[in-house]
Order: C-alpha cells, then sequence, then structure tokens
C-alpha cells in the first residue's frame, strides 16, 4: 500500500465524466459521489483475479448506506482480457458476480491513452495499475488515500481498516 503525499483535491479527481456501463449519458463524478468514500478499481472479465467481483460487491453493499462506493472501470489494456463490447462485461458482471456496484464504460487505464482520472491516481501515487483489479482508496475530501495492487483482495482487513477509517471522517458541507 503506498500512501498519496500531495493528492489532487475532489475538484481535480472527481471533475470527470463517464458513461455508464452500455449506458448513454454521462455520470459526474463530483456531483455524484462527491463527498462519499470510494474504492475505485480498474476491472477485467477474463482475468485471474475477476472473483474478486464478489468481495468488490460485498463491500460495496456493506458499506453503502454510510457514502461509500465502488467504482469499476472496465479495461482491456493487460492482455486484452476484457470484452470489447460493453453489453457483454454488463452482463456478465451481473449474472455471473451479481454486481450492483456502479461501473463505468470501457477505458484505458494506462499508458498514453489512459483517462485523465487514472493518469491523476497513478499521478498522486506514484503507481499506475500494473495489472487488472488495482485499487485505488478515495476519502471524503476527494483525496487519495491509498492504493493497492492486484493481489491485494478486497476483504483484505487492511483495505477494510481503511474504509472504516475513512468513512469516520465527517461529509464536507456542500456536496
Amino acid at each position: 500500500m503506498a500512501i498519496a503525499q500531495s493528492a489532487p483535491t475532489a475538484p481535480d479527481l472527481l471533475g470527470h465524466q463517464f458513461r455508464p456501463l452500455a449506458g448513454r449519458e454521462p455520470v459526474d463524478l463530483r456531483r455524484t459521489y462527491g463527498g462519499d468514500v470510494l474504492l475505485i478499481v480498474n476491472t477485467a472479465s477474463k482475468c485471474g483475479f475477476t472473483p474478486q467481483f464478489e468481495a468488490l460487491e460485498a463491500l460495496h453493499a456493506r458499506y453503502r448506506a454510510q457514502g461509500f462506493a465502488v467504482l469499476g472501470f472496465p479495461s482491456g489494456d493487460f492482455k486484452e482480457q476484457e470484452f470489447e463490447d460493453e453489453q457483454a462485461i454488463q452482463d456478465f458482471c451481473t449474472l455471473t458476480y451479481g454486481v450492483k456496484f456502479p461501473m463505468f464504460q470501457k477505458v484505458h487505464v494506462v499508458g498514453p491513452d489512459a483517462v485523465p482520472l487514472y493518469r491523476q491516481l497513478a499521478e498522486a501515487t506514484g503507481q499506475a495499475p500494473q495489472w487488472n483489479f488495482h485499487k485505488y482508496l478515495i476519502g471524503r475530501d476527494g483525496r487519495v488515500l491509498a492504493q493497492w495492487g492486484s493481489r491485494t483482495k478486497p476483504d483484505d482487513p487492511q483495505i477494510v481498516a481503511a474504509i472504516e477509517r475513512a468513512l469516520q471522517a465527517p461529509r464536507p458541507a456542500a456536496r
């Protein structure tokens, strides 16, 4: 786990819009999730770490009433382990793992085509995803609190403790 030293604040980090997976209307991350604790994860349907969807969904269900959300961003950046078709991704995630947490459009998370959100996450932590299921924890103030690689399972006690600490912070006055 690495802690970010001078992370972007919510207006910078969450100042992006993404379409919901297989959807049409973009979601403004700041407007929708500003003030929440977020676990941002790059996902892939055909990866050895894909079973992490179950633990991610369990975290989302357990803490969402307290202002927590898992945000999934499918990506085929690592050995093209994601379906091309977003509807196929959505069907796979929902039918195979019961995913209900927000999933967004398929994006690039590394390299020159990485979306600005992932470039900012890498800059804030000094760590771009090295593989699928890299996790970034964002505090209520929009700052990156920590990041974990693919091998760290979402229900790892270190991640759970970090989420619970972050949830103790008061929500910002203006959402």
